[in-house]
C-alpha cells in the first residue's frame, strides 16, 4: 500500500478500500505521509468526491485516531447537538439547558470560532470566570448533576481531524461535502452520545449556500451516524438572515439568557424549541408534538434557566448573569444606524452582517486574534418590517473600534429594502 496509488485511485474516481482509507489516515496522523501528498489526495476528493461507503470509512478512521469517550457513567440517555454554524447562532446555549430540564443529558464539546464571531466556547468565555477546559471526570460530573455542560474539545479527540482540517484550510480544500461530513461526524462519534441532532444551516450566512447542498450534507451525515449505530437526525434550517437579534459573543449570551427568562419569543425561540423537540424525540421521550410541549414548558417554568445557572456555577462562572445580564462585558462605544427615509426591509444578508461584526472586533481572522467580547450588533428590525425615517435599524457595539465608518458602510449594504 502506498500514497501514490491512493492518490491516483481517487484522481480516477476508483473507490478506495476500507484498509486503504484507514492506512491513509493513520500514516498521515503519525507524520509518515507529508502534507504535499495529503494535499494532492484532498484536492482529488474535492474534484471527484467520495462514495458513501468511503465517507463512512474515512469518518470512522478519523474517529479512531484518538480517544472515544465513555459516557455510560452519566446514567441518563445522552444526546449531542451540532450546528454547521451561522451568524447569531447561539442555539446550543438555549437547547442544551432546555433538553436537560426535560430529563436527558447533553454533554457537548465545542470549538472556538474563526470568522465572523466566536464559537460557542468564545461565547461562554465572555461569562466572567467560566472554565471551558475541564478534565473529563469533572465534565462528566457536571453533566450528572445538571444534565448539561459544554467544554472545549479535548486535545486527543480526533487528532486526525485536527491535522487534516488545518491542511484543508491552508490548501483550499474545505468545500467538499464528504470531507465536511467526515470532519463533523468523526468528532460527534468520538464524543459517543447515544443520539446526535444535526442542525445544517443553509443560506447567505451559512457554509452551505444552497438548499440542495445543505440537504446533501444532511443526508450524508445522518447516514454516517446511523451506520455507526447512533440515533441520528439532520434538520436543514435557514441562515439567510441572522438568527435572533444579537450578533457577538456577550450579546448572544445575553439573548440566550433573556429567551430562557421568557422575555422573548420569535424565530430564534421557535427554532430552538423545534430542535429541542427533535432531540427529545430521538431520546425516546415521546412524539414530536409531546416533546415540543415539554420543551416549551421547560422554558416557561424557569427550569431551563435554572439548569443554565447551575451549570455556569459549576464551571466557576458568574451565574448572576442569569438574573442580571448587565454583568456581561459592556462595550465602550456604540453607534446607531438609522433609516434616512421610510422603508420596508426586504432582506438582510447574513454574511455581510457577520463581516460587520468582525470589523467591530467580535470575531477573529487568525487563531491568535483576541476577540472583543463586548463587540457586536443588535438588530432592531427583521425581514418584512416597515421602518420610519430616523428609526434605529441596528446598533453597533465595540470596545476596540471607535471609528464606525467602515462598519456602518457594510451594515447598510447588508440590507435590501424599498422606499415606502
Amino acid at each position: 500500500m502506498n500514497i501514490i496509488d491512493i492518490i491516483n485511485k481517487t484522481k480516477k474516481s476508483t473507490e478506495l478500500t476500507d484498509k486503504e482509507i484507514r492506512w491513509l489516515v493513520e500514516n498521515y496522523t503519525d507524520g509518515e505521509i507529508p502534507d504535499y501528498q495529503m494535499s494532492a489526495w484532498l484536492m482529488s476528493v474535492c474534484i471527484n468526491g467520495l462514495t458513501e461507503r468511503e465517507t463512512v470509512s474515512l469518518t470512522e478512521a478519523m474517529r479512531d485516531s484518538g480517544d472515544i469517550l465513555d459516557l455510560s457513567g452519566i446514567g441518563s440517555v445522552t444526546a449531542d447537538k451540532h450546528s454547521t454554524g451561522g451568524v447569531g447562532d447561539k442555539t446550543s446555549l438555549i437547547i442544551g439547558p432546555t433538553a436537560a430540564a426535560c430529563g436527558i443529558a447533553v454533554p457537548k464539546m465545542s470549538g472556538r470560532g474563526l470568522g465572523h464571531t466566536g464559537g460557542t466556547i468564545d461565547k461562554l468565555e465572555s461569562i466572567s470566570g467560566y472554565r471551558t477546559e475541564l478534565p473529563f471526570y469533572e465534565f462528566a460530573e457536571i453533566v450528572r448533576k445538571t444534565g448539561f455542560s459544554i467544554i472545549s474539545q479535548s486535545g486527543n479527540l480526533c487528532p486526525a481531524d485536527k491535522k487534516i482540517y488545518s491542511l484543508r484550510n491552508a490548501t483550499g480544500t474545505v468545500d467538499s461535502i464528504p470531507l465536511i461530513c467526515a470532519s463533523i461526524m468523526s468528532k460527534k462519534l468520538a464524543l459517543n452520545a447515544d443520539g446526535i441532532l444535526l442542525d445544517v444551516k443553509c443560506g447567505s450566512g451559512a457554509f452551505m449556500k444552497t438548499r440542495s447542498d445543505a440537504e446533501k450534507l444532511a443526508v450524508l451525515m445522518e447516514k454516517v451516524g446511523k451506520s455507526a449505530g447512533k440515533k441520528c437526525r439532520a434538520v436543514v434550517t435557514d441562515m439567510d438572515s441572522p438568527l435572533g437579534n444579537n450578533i457577538g459573543n456577550a450579546l448572544e449570551v445575553r439573548e440566550a439568557v433573556e429567551i430562557l427568562q421568557g422575555k422573548y419569543k420569535g424565530r430564534l425561540y421557535d427554532l430552538c424549541m423545534k430542535l429541542t423537540a427533535n432531540m427529545l424525540e430521538l431520546a425516546g421521550k415521546g412524539t414530536f408534538e409531546e416533546c415540543l410541549g415539554f420543551a416549551e414548558n421547560a422554558v416557561s417554568s424557569g427550569k431551563a434557566l435554572e439548569v443554565l445557572r447551575e451549570t455556569i456555577r459549576l464551571h466557576s462562572g458568574d451565574c448572576r448573569i442569569c438574573d442580571d445580564v448587565s454583568l456581561l462585558p459592556q462595550p465602550r462605544y456604540s453607534y446607531e444606524v438609522r433609516a434616512v427615509h421610510d422603508m420596508k426591509i426586504l432582506g438582510i444578508n447574513s454574511e455581510e452582517i457577520g463581516m460587520t461584526s468582525l470589523i467591530l472586533g467580535a470575531g477573529r481572522l487568525t487563531k491568535d486574534d483576541i476577540i472583543d467580547m463586548s463587540a457586536g450588533i443588535v438588530m432592531n428590525c427583521a425581514v418584512g418590517d416597515c421602518i420610519s425615517a430616523d428609526d434605529t435599524i441596528m446598533t453597533l457595539y465595540s470596545s476596540t473600534c471607535s471609528d464606525f465608518s467602515e462598519a456602518v458602510f457594510r451594515a447598510v449594504n447588508s440590507l435590501k429594502f424599498c422606499s415606502i
